[in-house]
């Protein structure tokens, strides 16, 4: 599995933070929703040439991860409340 950490950044843009494919303005969320539409690997890399099979890996191995994140900060906030 790819390590995203070197591939993924979240970058400050436009008053949000919003994580992409390092150097590039594709998103995360983008690319998990051309997958999910039903694009294959060869399709997104066909429509999007600077990325790589890599990128598509890193994107595939940091969802979960920030999934995992998001419901352990709202276990600690619904700890909090009691």
């Amino acid at each position: 599995m790819v390590k995203y950490r070197s591939i993924i950044t979240a970058e400050f843009v436009e008053h949000c933070s919003k994580p992409r494919i390092s150097g590039m303005h594709i998103t995360v969320y983008d690319l998990l929703t051309y997958l999910g539409s039903g694009m294959t690997h060869e399709q997104i890399l066909h429509d999007f040439p600077s990325l790589t099979k890599d990128d598509i890996s890193a994107c595939l191995s940091y969802a979960p991860d920030v999934n995992t994140f998001l419901l352990d900060k709202l276990d600690e906030e619904l700890l909090a409340l009691h």
